[in-house]
């Protein structure tokens, strides 16, 4: 199937811990070596078997001859990189009942060593490629596949060869010892421990109900406490044994070489690989059933409430054929309409906040049809019944022409932009686009084949009211409707209110569908004339950037490159961002990510505004950064003229539609309780504004000030910070830069000359230091803690090249912590060390270590910790060392720095701050002549015992009752 409907199809709820989605477990990697004899292999196009897709050419398709398939291709973006897939078709269902969680535990010892490579030497060898560990090098485990990932920022054909035979090592002779067994197995049971508890509960909850009678209903990837310390080296190695075999194995490998020479290492690395025993059957992952409950309750307060209704279907993709596509296509269209009609009844104030529905082929067991419904307040009875009545109206009456030929426009926009844009598409996503088809018994083809299916479809008449009526009925037809609601208290009748929700008759609403017909460009308010350019000048010769200056005081820095086909990036910053703000009291400023662009421009809403730009290619995107508003999109030179008109006027005449202030504030409340319900969750609440001393521009506003939010105190705020403050325009990529000129002339520098705006807070203030860490509790299992220790250091653009180095000094500490809290003893799956440097502040940085641990390991987190802080200090690093956190980073700018957007970000500001132009033309001093030395100066200058501060989040004392489900 082309990607586009696979991408597409799911595409619906922001409301990701409900989603459909497989659970995959993530995973970081190993490292490289030599090879064997070639043999033959046979060309073998054995991904469109069954299928009349057109085939993409520019793979290369085999068969070895012991059953191993590959696809080989070369493309070279990003210059030079080359990522390599293995694909073992072996996942969680393939278990026995005493195996559950050994695919995920093999994955992992897969990396920590194999015939090839000594136990933990595989990221080393990998970071000397310039490999990020967890980045470039992962693995990932599903329902029903183990998928190895290495990409190679910097690949030559000896480096590609030695990890080729690394790979390969991997899969038929990873060591599995008891040794390796009971060093790695403390990490998978902390990656288990980690998850968070309310969220998986519910996921439990609901495929217990929904999968009933099924595997997958039993078989999460992450396995059970019970299994994985009951394991052994032989029962672990049985089950590699069984599933890691050369016709269960897949390996893609695609990147800036010649496709002959990557074909060789295929053929070089795997052909020796053989099966050890009979090949076994695939187990039977069932068919939803017809029996048992149809509904089940659960009492989580710290998730949403949130009501799930699910019809199930036998999984049937046996063959990815053009008709199955265009079929599937029409489904689309009515599952599409079905969601802009449930949006707009949300966005104009319902029972429900957010509502959804989907289609999706789950893990080969079942084709779903899911609907997610998120009620205002605790009334979900009434939610429910009204996304029901919505629904059937979908069924018992036809859409428009109209309606179908706005989702029709919409997904012929995306793919022609996907066919423009193709000849810059990553070697990553077409790997794994691939990977991904293979998983599903689907295939890949080219875009322009992907669009022909569908103008065929179109050209024969097969989206009409009549069959998108029909796809409406067919998608909620099948063997089994369930529904799944969770509570924030218990509700001794919650079932049978549910099942009479279920069972109680609807019909459609009537209600007129809007006509958006009248919906223009040039009804949106008038600008001014045309601005005048008053200078233009060359500000960096490599890469050639012009900063253009207008009379009403705009600046543009626009960049033309075409290396990214048909893609044209634009970013407004606006304002003072941050620093614009006060620094003693509370606002409203936290709402404006969510509200500001659906409050509308003009005299249009959000409705207007998606029906204005749905089949263009315009964005409209706001965030809040340091020193400046920033809105921002992905467009192209036809709709670049348009897209600046849309955000200039937002700022010359933004309109103030109450609804979105009021159903982001609901919407907020309604998730409030979810940030006190794990480690984390009490992280991202609170750790942002403690390393800020408790600076109101940072951190969660309390519930206290999200129920003060209203329309008129939103408004209040931000309609002064819309029309006051300088003004950058930054347009780089696939462009003409006169035309570019002329646009923002007659758009940004029409508008009329803005107030000034002065900062009036300062930068940051960090912390004082303390000799006990603050203490914060979560609400979830008793087993999770969180700490935390940071140093100050500093920020602005005159730091920059400093910030630059103490990136470099914080992945030599990452690396350290990683070693010694995972690998070695165990105790964090995923601990970190970042650095920032806020380039907009003129302080604020920090070096911060941050682990999710067991309450009873703080003081070892931050004794380790300071240990490591402390010989940094002390003593050098060793060049290795240093190498090794270098290269990964220096390979990472190199691969960023071939699209246009990395050169956007580190010139943002330049317009009106000349050293943020100047830092670019360091960037590889900074990186690349570092010294061991300078390592250690900076560590003495900035990890100071008597700076530091600490935080541990740990579980509330008193345990709380496991949840109930009925």
């Amino acid at each position: 199937m082309f990607p586009y409907l696979r991408s597409a199809r799911s595409a619906l709820l922001a409301l990701s811990i409900f989603a459909f989605a497989t659970p995959a477990i993530a995973q970081q990697a190993p490292a490289p070596t030599s090879g064997q004899r070639p043999v033959q292999t046979a060309d073998d196009p054995w991904l469109y078997k069954n299928s009349d897709l057109v085939h993409d050419d520019a793979w290369k398709f085999g068969r070895l001859p012991n059953g191993v398939r590959y696809a080989v291709r070369k493309n070279g973006v990003p210059p030079g990189q080359v990522a390599v897939r293995v694909r073992i078709d072996a996942g969680s269902l393939m278990e026995t009942d005493s195996e559950r969680g050994f695919a995920h535990l093999l994955e992992h010892l897969s990396f920590r060593g194999s015939v090839h490579v000594p136990d933990g030497d595989s990221k080393r060898i990998w970071q000397r490629l310039g490999v990020t560990f967890g980045s470039d090098s992962n693995a990932s485990t599903t329902f029903t596949q183990t998928v190895y990932k290495l990409d190679l920022p910097s690949a030559t054909p000896a480096g590609l060869d030695e990890s080729m035979k690394i790979l390969a090592g991997m899969m038929y002779g990873p060591n599995i010892t008891p040794e390796t067994l009971n060093a790695e197995r403390p990490v998978v049971l902390a990656e288990a421990r980690e998850q968070p508890g309310a969220q998986t509960r519910f996921q439990d909850a609901m495929f217990d109900l929904m999968f009933a009678g099924q595997p997958l209903a039993k078989r999460k990837p992450i396995g059970t406490t019970e299994t994985l310390n009951a394991a052994t080296a032989q029962t672990v190695k049985a089950f590699h044994d069984r599933w890691y075999r050369p016709e269960r194995a897949v390996v893609i490998v695609i990147g800036d070489l010649d496709t002959t020479l990557l074909e060789q290492l295929v053929v070089k690395h795997f052909s020796d690989w053989k099966g050890a025993g009979p090949a076994p059957q695939t187990p039977d992952f069932g068919k939803p059933s017809t029996t048992g409950a149809t509904t089940a309750t659960i009492v989580e307060p710290t998730i949403p409430q949130m009501a799930m209704l699910s019809v199930s279907r036998p999984w049937t993709v046996f063959s990815d054929t053009v008709i199955f596509n265009q079929k599937r296509m029409i489904d689309l269209v009515a599952i599409r309409i079905m969601n802009r009609r449930l949006e707009s009844r949300a966005r104009a104030g319902a029972t429900f906040l957010a509502a959804g529905a989907g289609l999706d082929d789950i893990a080969r067991s079942a084709n779903v049809t899911s609907v997610q419904v998120m009620p205002v307040g605790e009334n979900w009875e009434a939610a429910l019944k009204d996304v029901r009545e919505i629904i059937a109206d979908a069924i018992e009456t036809a859409p428009t022409q109209a309606e179908i030929d706005r989702e029709l426009a919409e997904i012929e926009s995306s793919m022609k932009n996907r066919i423009s844009t193709a000849p810059v598409e990553s070697g990553v996503s077409l790997a794994d686009d691939l990977i991904q088809a293979v998983d599903i018994n689907e295939t890949v083809t080219t875009p322009q084949a992907s669009y022909d299916i569908f103008k065929g479809a179109v050209d024969q008449k097969m989206f009409t009211p009549a069959t998108v009526q029909e796809a409406s009925k067919r998608v909620f037809q099948g063997t089994a409707t369930r529904a799944i609601v969770n509570l924030h208290k218990p509700d001794a009748q919650a079932s049978v209110k549910l099942n009479a929700v279920l069972s109680a008759k609807v019909s459609g609403t009537g209600k007129p569908r809007a006509d958006l017909a009248h919906v223009k460009f040039d009804a949106l308010p008038k600008l001014g004339a045309p601005g005048t350019v008053t200078s233009r000048q060359v500000v960096l010769d490599e890469p050639k950037i012009e900063r253009v200056a207008f009379a009403n005081g705009v600046t543009l820095l626009v960049r033309e490159n075409s290396s990214e086909t048909g893609k044209v990036y634009v970013n407004v910053r606006f304002g003072r961002g941050l620093r614009g703000l006060p620094s003693n009291r509370p606002t409203p400023a936290w709402a404006g990510g969510g509200a500001l662009v659906a409050s509308g421009l003009g005299s249009y809403g959000q409705e207007e505004l998606d029906a204005l730009t749905g089949n263009r290619q315009i964005g409209f995107s706001f965030n809040t950064d340091d020193d400046a508003f920033v809105l921002n999109a992905q467009t192209n030179m036809t709709d670049l003229s348009d897209q600046l008109k849309l955000f200039a006027v937002k700022l010359a005449a933004p309109a103030w539609d109450p609804n979105p202030v009021n159903r982001v504030k609901t919407g907020t409340l309604s998730t409030y309780a979810g940030l006190s319900s794990s480690p984390d969750a009490v992280l991202s609440r609170d750790l942002d504004g403690l390393l800020h001393s408790g600076d109101p521009r940072w951190g969660t506003p309390s519930r206290e000030q999200i129920s003060a939010l209203t329309p008129e105190n939103f408004r209040q705020l931000w309609e002064p910070l819309l029309a006051t403050g300088p003004i950058e325009v930054s347009i780089f990529g696939d462009l003409k830069t006169e035309e570019t000129i002329q646009a923002v002339a007659a758009t940004f520098g029409a508008l009329k000359p803005r107030p000034a705006s002065a900062a009036v807070s300062g930068g940051a203030r960090f912390p004082a230091h303390i000799a006990k860490p603050v203490v914060r509790t979560h609400t979830g299992q008793p087993d999770q803690a969180a700490a935390v220790i940071a140093w100050p250091t500093g920020g602005g653009s005159s730091g920059i090249s400093e910030g630059r180095r103490i990136e470099v000094l914080a992945a030599i500490f990452r690396d350290r912590l990683i070693d010694q809290l995972r690998s070695q003893a165990g105790v964090s799956y995923s601990p970190m060390v970042a650095s920032d440097w806020p380039v907009g502040m003129p302080d604020g940085g920090k070096i911060m270590a941050l682990g999710m641990i067991p309450p009873d390991k703080t003081d070892f987190f931050f004794k380790l910790s300071r240990e490591i802080a402390a010989d940094l200090v002390a003593k050098p690093v060793t060049q290795d060392e240093l190498d090794r956190a270098v290269n990964p980073l220096w390979q990472t700018l190199l691969r960023r720095s071939s699209g246009n957007m990395f050169w956007m970000m580190l010139t943002n500001g330049g317009a009106g701050d000349p050293a943020r132009i100047e830092a670019v033309k360091t960037i590889g001093i900074d990186y690349r002549q570092i010294t061991p030395a300078d390592i250690q100066a900076l560590a003495v200058k900035y990890l100071v015992p008597a700076k530091d501060w600490s935080m541990v989040v740990l579980p509330e004392k008193a345990k709380k009752a496991p949840a109930r489900r009925r």
